[in-house]
């Protein structure tokens, strides 16, 4: 019974959060472009800026692989080594949540929204307290790709 609930709570929260860019520890730019075009824009402003592409995850291919309908989702998966590892020198579980990733995804209105993890929730998250200018770094330089690929 208790892993019902938590999986009821679960879709609640999913629920939510697939229309209303809320959430904690989560970053929101709506996109001015479609959805195809925005995740190639990503994709373009992440290689320019020397950033490794290891994964790109179309969710609603996959989705559609077994039988079941998703909106446009794509999850792009990416790094640099050079950024990654001084934050996992500083606290090693901050691993958990590296490489870095942006959500491309069409909400029920048809908006494309790009959604990414909060470098200083990541901060609070795995009491990253000595690496604070790393985080803020890495916090203009998400927000600078995000905008940079929506606008």
């Amino acid at each position: 019974m208790k892993n019902v609930i938590i999986l009821c709570l679960l879709c609640i929260s999913v629920s939510a959060f697939a229309d209303s860019p809320e959430g904690k520890g989560l970053k929101y730019v709506k996109s001015n472009y479609d959805f195809e075009t925005t995740v190639n824009r990503v994709r373009s402003v992440l290689e320019h800026n020397g950033m490794r592409i290891p994964i790109v995850i179309d969710h609603a291919a996959a989705a559609q692989s077994v039988g079941l309908e998703l909106p446009p989702t794509t999850l792009i998966i990416f790094g640099n080594p050079k950024v990654g590892t001084p934050l996992m020198k500083c606290q090693r579980s901050v691993a958990i949540d590296l490489p870095q990733k942006f959500l491309v995804y069409e909400d029920s209105s048809g908006s494309v929204l790009l959604a990414y993890n909060d470098p200083k929730y990541q901060g609070v998250r795995h009491k990253l307290k000595q690496c604070r200018d790393v985080l803020k770094n890495i916090s203009n330089t998400l927000a600078s790709f995000a905008t940079a690929a929506t606008k």
